[in-house]
């Protein structure tokens, strides 16, 4: 199809050429003659000859028995320079090793012939808890220390209903033997054991120490799937509002301040911070069951300030209302929903 531009010049081209010469419309369109000329008469189109095989181009036979040869149990999983080079130690030449490959291309076959790893898909976390204690989660992130390429790494353990933080602890590196430790502690220091701890990956995560614990308990395991951050949302939205407070700092001068530093802001987001997601109470008072109490303080002076001035609000109001169930990767509506997934 010709482009637009063409199309117009070729409209209009008869008429100039009336007025003018050819050469003096093709010098004012900027189309040379010997293009006018050429589309006045254009040639005779030609069929092309086929190009005769070389000599020493292969038969089908050939060919197929090459392919044969590259796809033979022994060698399915070796590239053509291997093939070619064992064949030919065995005292046969086949072709080139180019030409192997152009046999494979042409059947399909040059992409990546040796055996794939194949993995079965993970199962997709499911979790509810409608009470605390329920579901903990954890993970662990890294502090910058104070020298280039000194990082602390800093364990939490959080409970999914409530966002309570039940445990925490800040070490120079990580580790499995400290990471069974702090979970041991967290459940004995609550008094409940949990139906499930959710983690990632991670090595200490995935260790046999920590498995070995949870087993012991009659704790139900539960990993994400591999690089899905979404699967442990509630550790990886603690870690973002502990490092985008504006209090954090850049770096940590020593383990002690790390700890120091962890444990105050730890201790405000549990017994001060309120939680958009658990109806703005704290952590500590969902947890520890004084949030209905002080969700019914909140009613008491909302309607108080509804009654002196009604004009104010377009409805009564009411304090926000503290979520029933919460969720790790909400069941779709034809399943049913599920506390545990290992």
């Amino acid at each position: 199809m010709k482009p637009a531009a063409d199309q117009i010049v070729d409209e209009f081209f008869p008429a100039l050429e009336r007025e003018l010469t050819t050469a003096a419309a093709c010098r004012l369109t900027g189309r040379s003659r010997a293009t006018h000329y050429r589309r006045l008469n254009p040639p005779t189109p030609r069929e092309r000859a086929p190009r005769p095989a070389p000599a020493s181009a292969l038969t089908p036979a050939e060919r197929a028995e090459i392919l044969a040869v590259l796809n033979r149990p022994d060698y399915v999983d070796l590239p053509p320079a291997q093939v070619w080079a064992r064949e030919l130690d065995e005292g046969r030449y086949w072709c080139s090793e180019r030409t192997m490959y152009r046999i494979l291309a042409a059947a399909g076959q040059s992409g990546e012939r040796r055996r794939q790893a194949t993995h079965p898909a993970k199962t997709v976390p499911q979790l509810v808890a409608t009470a605390p204690c329920q579901v903990l989660t954890w993970d662990i992130s890294k502090l910058r220390g104070p020298d280039k390429g000194e990082w602390y790494h800093l364990y939490v353990i959080i409970d999914i209903y409530s966002r309570y933080i039940c445990g925490f602890t800040v070490e120079r590196a990580e580790s499995a033997d400290r990471a069974e430790e702090l979970i041991r502690e967290t459940i004995e220091r609550n008094g409940i054991v949990p139906e499930t701890v959710h983690a990632d990956r991670g090595t200490s995560m995935t260790s046999k120490k920590v498995s070995q614990l949870l087993l012991d308990l009659g704790v139900t395991r539960s990993h994400s799937r591999p690089k899905v951050s979404n699967d442990n949302p509630f550790s990886e939205a603690n870690f973002k509002t502990i490092k985008y407070c504006g209090e954090y700092p850049d770096s940590f001068n020593s383990l002690a301040h790390a700890r120091d530093w962890c444990e105050g802001f730890i201790s405000y987001y549990n017994h001060e911070h309120r939680h958009s997601g658990i109806g703005l109470h704290t952590p500590a008072s969902v947890h520890f069951g004084t949030a209905e109490l002080v969700r019914e303080q909140r009613a008491v002076t909302l309607a108080e300030a509804y009654a002196r001035h009604p004009e104010r609000f377009t409805r009564r109001p009411v304090p926000p209302a503290i979520p029933g169930q919460v969720w790790i990767n909400e069941p779709k509506p034809e399943t049913e929903p599920a506390r545990q997934s290992s």
